[in-house]
C-alpha cells in the first residue's frame, strides 16, 4: 500500500511505502540524466511526462513535477508505477547492483564531524520533507551540501539552509562558518 504525504515544496509529493524502496541508501535521478540510467522502473518513472526528478530513499520516493502538470493527474500515475513494480518483484527497486561506487577518500576530522552531524541530525529532519542532503566539500570554513528531492528547487530551502543546516553546523563543528548550496 502506497501513502502519500505533502511536501514543503508544492512541486514535490513523498510516496511512502511498507516495502523497502532502496536497499543503498538516498539516490537521487534526474530527467535529463534518463538515458544514462540502467534501472528500468527509475526509467519508465522518469520517462512520465511532468515527472523531473525523483529521489528514492529506504521506505520513500519523492517525485518533483513540472508546473505544467498537476497531481491530480500525475499522483495515481505514479503510485501505480510503483503498485505494479511490488507485485512484481520482491525486492527493492534500487538495490545494491544499482549502487555507484563512492570515493573512499580519507576524510580529515573536521569533515568527518560535519557528516556526523548531517546524518544524524540534519538528515532524518530533510528525509520527513521528502529530500536529502549530501556533503559536498568544506573549504575555508564554508560547507557546501547538495539539497536533493522535495528540497531541490524548494521555496523554503535557503531558509532551511541558513537556519536550520548552518546553525547546528556552527554549533557541533566550531570551525563551520557558513554553509551554502551546490
Amino acid at each position: 500500500m502506497i501513502h502519500t504525504e505533502n511536501t514543503p515544496n508544492p512541486d514535490s509529493l513523498k510516496f511512502l511505502s511498507e516495502k523497502t524502496i532502496s536497499s543503498v541508501g538516498t539516490e537521487e535521478f534526474q530527467k535529463k540524466d534518463k538515458n544514462k540510467i540502467d534501472n528500468l522502473f527509475i526509467k519508465n518513472l522518469l520517462s512520465l511526462n511532468g515527472v523531473e526528478l525523483i529521489l528514492l530513499s529506504d521506505t520513500f520516493l519523492t517525485v518533483k513535477k513540472t508546473n505544467d502538470v498537476s497531481w491530480d493527474t500525475l499522483k495515481p500515475t505514479v503510485i501505480s508505477h510503483i503498485n505494479d513494480y511490488f507485485e512484481k518483484n520482491n525486492e527493492p527497486i534500487l538495490n545494491k547492483k544499482f549502487k555507484e561506487k563512492e570515493s573512499t577518500e580519507d576524510a580529515n576530522e573536521i569533515v568527518k564531524k560535519i557528516k556526523e552531524v548531517l546524518d544524524k541530525k540534519i538528515r532524518p529532519a530533510v528525509a520527513r520533507d521528502g529530500g536529502d542532503i549530501k556533503f559536498k566539500s568544506f573549504k575555508n570554513g564554508v560547507v557546501s551540501v547538495e539539497l536533493q528531492g522535495s528540497c531541490s528547487g524548494c521555496p523554503s530551502s535557503l531558509m532551511t539552509l541558513k537556519q536550520g543546516v548552518q546553525n547546528l553546523l556552527c554549533h557541533y563543528v566550531k570551525e563551520v562558518k557558513s554553509v551554502e548550496a551546490n
